[in-house]
């Protein structure tokens, strides 16, 4: 019997419940609802419709994806950074599969692009080819995006190891 009694049991609502517990409360109280025109306040203006515009004198022709994302990278003045963007993303396509697997960009600041090669004759190649480098990247991405490029060599790896070490000659050039 108890069991046939909770599937009977419905949800109560919390919140409704208490407003019509404080509504009846008002009621009982004779307190009613005014509404604002008695109150000499004024209602709410409801939002006019606008008439409708012909779609060639409106400006509401759909426009294409493409034409869009274009008109707000140039108002928000984002073609700087997304150009530095794809200077980082297409690195393979600018400057070919040989560099690229050897040549990684790591940074870009203002107009200067940081690379880093995996050895010192890579570095000074891409040193060697970093005029020409330059014009691919005005033609590519626009003038000015890239100005300068900075190579760096390879990152040596620590020789100290242990809490104490002793100052001597170090390892010589054997990274390429």
């Amino acid at each position: 019997m108890a069991a046939q009694a909770q599937d009977h049991v419905t949800e109560v609502d919390a919140p409704q419940a208490a407003l019509n517990r404080m509504r009846g409360i008002a009621k009982s109280r004779g307190e009613l609802r005014i509404p604002r025109s008695r109150l000499g306040e004024k209602a709410t203006p409801k939002a006019k419709r606008q008439p409708f515009l012909d779609v060639k004198d409106g400006g509401r022709d759909p426009l294409g994806l493409g034409n869009v994302v274009s008109r707000l990278v140039s108002d928000r003045g984002w073609s700087s950074p997304l150009a530095v963007g794809s200077v980082m993303a297409q690195w393979d396509t600018l400057v070919g599969a040989d560099i690229a697997a050897h040549c990684q960009p790591e940074s870009f600041e203002v107009t200067t692009l940081h690379v880093r090669c995996d050895s010192t004759s890579w570095a000074t190649q891409l040193r060697l080819l970093s005029s020409s480098l330059l014009a691919k990247f005005d033609a590519e991405l626009g003038a000015g995006v890239v100005t300068k490029i900075l190579v760096l060599g390879p990152t040596a790896p620590s020789w100290r190891k242990g809490f104490r070490s002793v100052k001597g000659r170090g390892p010589r050039d054997t990274y390429g």
